[in-house]
């Protein structure tokens, strides 16, 4: 029962950090530089034969200019099923956009630091750049496609408790989304599709989409969807969960 109370409790946190929030939403403009968003999210499953609960928290924060942006994203999962660990997953990355071509068009740059218990990686960080265009760029419709090469540097555990250190190069392929439907409901997802160049069956698939409900303009109800697949480990995971965002433009 603790650990259920614990569990409900994460799911508010974001409303309590963010009761200091009350300003109207925006987007980026001539005056909104900074957008920075915590979303709490999580589910719980209670039988007869035990309990499983999973946490799902994530921070973000952008800067905005003219000519470039800056993304910094966090994320970690936490989840445990009879007792025993089934998810421990951290994620932290910062990347770049530069707009210095023609219209929808950019380029970006990125550092990605990962560990995860349930996809078997240790440590592994991945750096590289790229080009991206996007089809649609409005404050209600972002559709957005890239693509560029990665320089990965990983410590996985492989069968049989296998310890496995490599390296390789990846095609880093993205398509990202967001549609902002009357302020009220919003959709948004990456789908992330990363191929060794050197190994044809070395690969990584990374999905994140998230459904939200404004309850305020600063606070909405979501529920996301997170699939995420590292062929070389065989392990795959998928994740559905509930919770609270909140976000501040300014």
């Amino acid at each position: 029962m603790k650990k259920i109370q614990t569990c409900i409790k994460s799911l508010l946190l974001a409303a309590i950090l963010t009761g200091v929030w009350g300003s109207a939403y925006s987007q980026f403009n001539d005056t909104t530089f900074f957008h920075t968003a915590f979303q709490s999210s999580g589910s719980i499953n209670k039988t007869n034969d035990g309990t499983a609960y999973l946490l799902n928290n994530a921070f973000r924060f952008n800067v905005k200019k003219k000519d470039i942006s800056l993304n910094f994203n966090n994320n970690w999962i936490y989840g445990k099923q009879n007792g025993n660990v089934s998810n421990n997953d951290f994620s932290t990355s910062l990347d770049f956009n530069l707009y210095k071509t023609f219209p929808h068009f950019f380029y970006w740059g990125l550092a990605n630091y990962n560990t995860s218990y349930s996809l078997k990686i240790n440590n592994q960080l991945l750096a590289g750049a790229g080009v991206a265009y996007s089809f649609f760029d409005t404050p209600n419709t972002y559709l957005n496609i890239s693509d560029g090469i990665l320089f990965d540097s990983s410590d996985l555990m492989l069968a049989n408790n296998i310890r496995d250190k490599y390296e390789t190069y990846r095609n880093s392929l993205r398509l990202s989304f967001r549609f902002n439907i009357k302020d009220r409901v919003v959709i948004d997802g990456s789908n992330f599709l990363q191929n060794s160049m050197q190994r044809q069956s070395d690969f990584i698939i990374h999905s994140v989409t998230n459904l939200s409900f404004k309850v305020q303009k600063w606070l909405s109800l979501t529920t996301s969807l997170n699939y995420n697949r590292v062929n070389r480990t065989n392990s795959e995971n998928l994740l559905f969960t509930y919770g609270l965002t909140a976000e501040k433009w300014f």
